[in-house]
């Protein structure tokens, strides 16, 4: 079996006076996203050498394994497709059985096969959220159950929503209504296309998905048609866009009798185990009542690979990252010892779904507990430009040669605040646009949200999105090495300040 790495992670010194140097940042960029990588996708050889490059980059640093005596701590993923015709829902009410849909119909994956048939309750928007005083499953017994529940949040294009107005929290998030669906005895979660969505539903495209072998989502997640949602519940009389008004009105649990099972086959084919790791390198903190309390700096190092014959690069996603945390290594290695520990991280298969980074937070090598902050370094180094992504949705400066967008700050306001505060002797503007997004869930797609789920602080560093965004005209030359620079000094400041002691 072949070795991967899609996780690399070092702790490294506290900061002195150390500046950065945007030629190696360049150099490094242009090695990153070079043919020969052809795209750094998990579980390819592009991949693996950009791992090793990273690591050769720590050592020649002078930093330390930290994962025992390796830089490389294995995780497996399973690679794999869905066969979307044995993969099907079907309603069964009374007598009456009815195929809902087929595999191409709907979005969603699971890495094992199953067939279940069980009883289907409406769950509403499937959040528990105390903060918020919210609960959709108050007084509802799911054991044993499949959930139905609307995407996203109540009031989701609300300004005056209780959650985060126009933005997401946790709770919006796929993942945390799976969790909580599991944590409750659920067998399987469907999750309706919220009928006040700003963007069509297209179900997935299918082609390779890649998975965690060990994970903690047990149960399988398929997201419904419109179509297929509202003819699940057409018996009621209900319209969804009615259901939907009244829960955001009402702020209050919903009950809807289904009256009927839902039968699920999931199937996947063509599944092939990888061996993958992630490497770490471990410098304690100076003082020792303090060396147990954690500061992380991290980047995504893999990318998309070949489409149609044509390669991927990656330079701004996410080679520009790495090549900031490389820069960081260098920088960090040559100062004093900090107060608090600090570990510098890069993971594999993000692009795949965050799968490096869930990893982590599950086994991670420092407690969590004592994981002061979080800093996620994920394409730093292109101007923002007006894109297929974002137009019609979000406002793009006209200038955004020195804007920084920060995400996350919603859940993390004494972080945020600290980054500003070092941000006035670096320069940068900064923008929090993208935590009033809740079309394009920019929230719960990248690293760093692995670690909110688990409360712990975490920002990304973002310089938003550009026409070159997942295709061939993601290249080098078109980086501004300049704006780069100022995203990694801020990175180092605010590294230093919360290692050598802020709250």
């Amino acid at each position: 079996m072949r070795t991967f790495l899609p996780a690399l992670c070092t702790a490294v010194l506290a900061a002195t006076a150390q500046d950065v140097h945007p030629e190696r940042l360049r150099a490094d960029v242009a090695f990153l996203a070079a043919e020969p990588l052809a795209g750094r996708r998990a579980l390819e050889p592009g991949s693996d050498v950009a791992a090793h490059f990273i690591a050769a980059e720590f050592r020649k640093a002078g930093l330390q394994p930290g994962a025992g005596d390796s830089f490389f701590q294995p995780f497996e993923l399973i690679e794999y497709r869905m066969d979307s015709e044995a993969t099907r829902l079907v309603v069964h009410r009374g007598s009456e059985r009815r195929v809902l849909a087929h595999g191409r119909d709907f979005g969603g994956s699971f890495p094992r096969h199953c067939s279940l048939r069980a009883p289907v309750v409406f769950a509403g928007y499937g959040i528990v959220a105390p903060e918020y005083d919210y609960d959709d499953y108050a007084g509802l017994d799911v054991r044993g159950k499949i959930v139905l529940a609307f995407e996203y949040e109540p009031r989701a294009h609300d300004a005056t929503s209780p959650f985060n107005g126009t933005g997401n929290t946790v709770h919006a998030s796929p993942r945390r209504k799976l969790l909580v669906a599991q944590e409750r005895g659920a067998v399987a979660l469907l999750l309706i296309p919220a009928p006040n969505r700003k963007r069509p539903f297209r179900p997935g495209r299918g082609g390779r998905v890649q998975a965690l072998a060990e994970s903690e989502i047990r149960i399988p997640m398929f997201t419904l048609t419109p179509e297929a949602a509202g003819a699940l519940i057409a018996h009621t009389g209900r319209r969804l866009a009615d259901l939907q008004q009244e829960l955001d009105r009402s702020l209050k649990p919903l009950r809807l009798p289904l009256e009927a099972e839902v039968e699920i086959r999931a199937a996947p084919a063509g599944g092939r185990p990888g061996l993958t790791s992630k490497l770490a390198r471990h410098h304690e903190g100076a003082l020792p009542d303090m060396r147990s309390q954690t500061v992380i700096q991290f980047a995504h190092y893999d990318h998309q690979g070949v489409r149609d014959g044509k390669t991927l690069p990656g330079a701004d996603d996410n080679a520009s990252g790495v090549a900031g945390l490389l820069e960081l290594a260098r920088m960090f290695a040559a100062a004093p010892r900090p107060r608090r520990s600090l570990f510098l991280l890069a993971f594999g298969a993000e692009e795949a779904g965050l799968l490096g980074s869930y990893y982590y937070v599950a086994r991670p090598l420092r407690p969590l507990a004592g994981t002061r902050a979080v800093i996620n370094l994920d394409m730093i180094g292109r101007d923002e430009r007006p894109s297929q992504q974002t137009d019609g949705l979000v406002e793009i400066a006209p200038d955004t040669s020195n804007e920084l967008n920060l995400v996350g700050v919603h859940a993390s306001p004494d972080l945020a605040a600290l980054i500003r505060r070092e941000n006035a002797l670096v320069g940068l503007r900064i923008s929090d646009k993208w935590d009033r997004d809740g079309v394009l869930n920019v929230l719960w797609r990248c690293d760093h949200f692995p670690f909110l789920l688990r409360g712990v602080p975490a920002v990304w560093f973002f310089n938003g999105f550009t026409p070159d965004y997942h295709t061939p005209g993601d290249t080098p030359e078109k980086i501004n090495y300049a704006k780069m620079a100022k995203i990694v000094r801020l990175a180092y400041r605010v590294a230093r300040a919360l290692a050598d002691g802020e709250p």
